[in-house]
């Protein structure tokens, strides 16, 4: 895979990784489920993306895996509001995934350089 090499994706897969066991007794499934997938989705549509042929695709997935992420903190910031995450735990995934989203537009760019 060509993500692998690829900070971005080893940052979201850690994060993936680290919901899921934050949340791994949760009782409440909805929200459990609904986060998790949210970071899940974002690594996988990294991956997915990369391994696109067009540049236009790859561009459209690493958009996707965007709207991953501000689904994802919107969810965080619920999670912290309603004491199913503690405050530090958030506040570093909110950190975290505000990293993505700039290291995801930086990627977008130098697709979109390719393009043209």
């Amino acid at each position: 895979m060509k993500c692998e090499k690829l900070d971005v994706w080893k940052m979201s897969a850690r994060l993936s990784a680290n919901v899921y066991k934050a949340f791994a007794t949760c009782k409440d499934y909805g929200f459990k489920d609904q986060i998790t997938r949210a970071s899940l989705s974002i690594p996988s549509n990294i991956a997915e993306g990369l391994e696109k042929m067009s540049l236009k695709d790859q561009i459209r997935f690493l958009d996707i895996a965007k709207g991953s992420v501000a689904e994802f903190s919107t969810q965080t910031y619920i999670a912290m509001d309603i004491g199913y995450l503690e405050k530090k735990t958030g506040k570093d995934w909110i950190e975290t995934a505000d990293k993505l989203l700039a290291m995801l537009t930086k990627l977008q760019q130098v697709k979109q350089e390719k393009m043209i």
